[in-house]
């Protein structure tokens, strides 16, 4: 076919006519631009060239375009297509887009948490009857009861080789603290009667006093049998009502009372005035000690005991009953104190087997005649009486004494601990009767350092007042520590060291701490070998000492090299060892 004829067929050409192409069929060739008939073939051939660079660059161009969508993610282009808006602001209607060739759309499913189900019972029971696990249950179970039995044992063995502890005593509430004792009610509070005394319960209650011993409050003339009135309260000491108030009141601090009934107080013929009398006085008083019991009385003290129970033994027996067998409902046991003039051990220890009181109190501990032959004796006075008898019935005392036969002044007014010993040496005697074996007894004020005579000048300096308040703490605190520690309370007496300057001795109670008091009686230093035989550690520790200065609390003390200056004292402790 010649060039013109190709001309005319492209020309004649209806493209409305022309078939659609199939969709496998191949895209023809574009048509190239009109070739004029008079062209020449070399025009041709530029043109063919010209379309063949044409349909290089749309193909390329096509590639391109495959290449940037296969890089976009794999999802249709409907939903852009779902946003495009329409022309004339109408919404119109999705239309389907075909997914391009390479676009495939993958629906990834969820992870899901495996759950363990476990066995069921019917793969337990045959895992379990396997031979393997039935010697392993075996195994265990032997192991278990051997295991079991072994603990077993040695909890016996442990409880069978522990030391046992060791029973405490029965005792009574008299041997729990010390007793303080006001004779001479007028002179102990400002208001002078027993109202006043109530009134100082609180005080007495914080320095842990566990009974108060008050009076003789009675009328009794002095060497007047006849004026006698056990029952009726001396206007000088108040009225009935304020002695019930009292005891109500110290009942509720934990606090008991007992009331001196010696018969002949003011007198010079006797405590129970003369020989011919005494039945007589014993008579009237069995009717009083019924009247005073019930008005709660805890207790009663009696003067020259030993004279009374030698000469009229039954009374002497049904006064003992009233007092101390107490009635039904009673809570508390009744206490009955004796006093005796009496200073010998053996003596003090023949009475307490005779008159059966509870506790005696004698001159045992007070100073004799040379001050060296005094230091000696009191310990070994001590250890006779503690050998001798339970030292719940001893009772240790150095105040409340007057001249010759007692005076009958036992706590009223005389004989106070400083006008004993001396101001210096208050707290060291308080030391002494605190950790005695026994119950203490003090006179009023004997924990401050009062002394018996009466100050007329202007008043104390402040020095006195500063070492009057130093006594009393110190006097709180051994209260306070004698009063919840068992080896003070009820530990065994061992003495370590006696000398005519110095005394040592050690409370031992079970495996509670040991408490070692040591005493240096001499004006010049001194150092004390203890003996003995309780077995004794190197180290022991300082609880209180008269001289915080040489010897401070809680410092550690060598006992092997143990020395106290001038008329100190000092208590120290060392633990349980086995």
């Amino acid at each position: 076919m010649n060039t013109e004829e190709t001309n005319v067929d492209l020309k004649d050409a209806d493209p409305q006519e022309a078939p659609g192409p199939g969709p496998d069929a191949v895209p023809e060739e574009a048509p190239g631009p009109a070739v004029d008939a008079d062209a020449t073939e070399a025009d041709v051939s530029e043109a063919d060239l010209d379309q063949v660079d044409q349909e290089d660059q749309v193909d390329q161009e096509d590639q391109e375009d495959q290449e940037d969508q296969e890089k976009q993610p794999m999802t249709g282009e409907g939903d852009r297509a779902e946003d495009a808006p329409s022309a004339g602001g109408e919404e119109a209607e999705p239309v389907p887009v075909p997914e391009k060739n390479g676009s495939v759309k993958l629906k990834i499913p969820e992870d899901e948490e495996e759950k363990f189900t476990g066995l069921t019972k019917e793969e337990l029971l045959r895992v379990a009857g396997t031979p393997g696990w039935v010697r392993t249950r075996w195994s265990l179970l032997v192991v278990f009861w051997l295991g079991w039995l072994g603990m077993l044992g040695g909890a016996v063995l442990i409880v069978l080789q522990a030391p046992r502890c060791r029973d405490l005593p029965s005792s009574s509430w008299w041997n729990a603290g010390s007793l303080y004792r006001i004779g001479d009610v007028g002179a102990f509070s400002a208001t002078h009667d027993l109202k006043g005394v109530e009134q100082k319960v609180g005080y007495l209650s914080q320095m842990k006093v566990r009974g108060l011993v008050i009076g003789p409050i009675h009328m009794a003339p002095a060497d007047d049998v006849m004026s006698l009135r056990f029952e009726e309260v001396s206007s000088e000491s108040g009225t009935l009502d304020q002695f019930k108030d009292l005891v109500q009141v110290a009942h509720k601090k934990g606090i008991s009372v007992v009331l001196d009934l010696t018969p002949n107080y003011q007198g010079s013929s006797g405590p129970w005035f003369s020989n011919g009398s005494v039945t007589n006085v014993a008579e009237r008083l069995k009717s009083a000690l019924v009247f005073w019991v019930n008005q709660g009385l805890d207790g009663v003290q009696l003067s020259g005991v030993e004279r009374v129970a030698s000469m009229v033994p039954s009374l002497w027996t049904d006064i003992r009953a009233i007092v101390q067998n107490g009635t039904e409902g009673t809570l508390n046991k009744r206490v009955l104190i004796g006093v005796t003039e009496r200073s010998a051990a053996e003596d003090v220890s023949a009475l307490l087997n005779s008159t059966g009181v509870d506790l005696l109190i004698s001159g045992v501990l007070l100073p004799g005649a040379t001050e060296a032959t005094d230091a000696t004796e009191r310990a070994q006075s001590v250890q006779l009486l503690y050998s001798a008898h339970s030292q719940l019935k001893l009772a240790w005392s150095l105040g409340g004494w007057g001249q010759g036969h007692l005076a009958l002044l036992v706590g009223r007014g005389q004989g106070h601990l400083a006008s004993l010993v001396g101001p210096a040496l208050v707290r060291q005697h308080q030391l002494l009767l605190l950790t005695l074996p026994g119950t203490p007894v003090f006179n009023y004020g004997d924990e401050i350092g009062l002394m018996d005579e009466v100050r007329t000048g202007s008043g104390r300096s402040l020095e006195e007042w500063a070492e009057r308040r130093s006594s009393r703490r110190f006097f709180s605190a051994l209260s306070a520590l004698r009063a919840k520690e068992r080896s003070l309370l009820f530990g065994d007496f061992l003495l370590l060291s006696n000398s005519s300057s110095s005394l040592a001795y050690l409370r031992v109670w079970d495996q509670s701490e040991r408490y070692l008091a040591a005493f240096n009686w001499a004006e010049e230093a001194a150092a004390l070998h203890l003996s003995g035989a309780a077995a004794l550690p190197r180290w022991a520790v300082v609880v209180l000492s008269t001289d915080g200065g040489a010897l401070p609390a809680d410092s550690s003390v060598d006992l092997t090299e143990l020395r106290l200056g001038p008329g100190e004292a000092a208590l120290l402790r060392f633990p349980y060892a086995g």
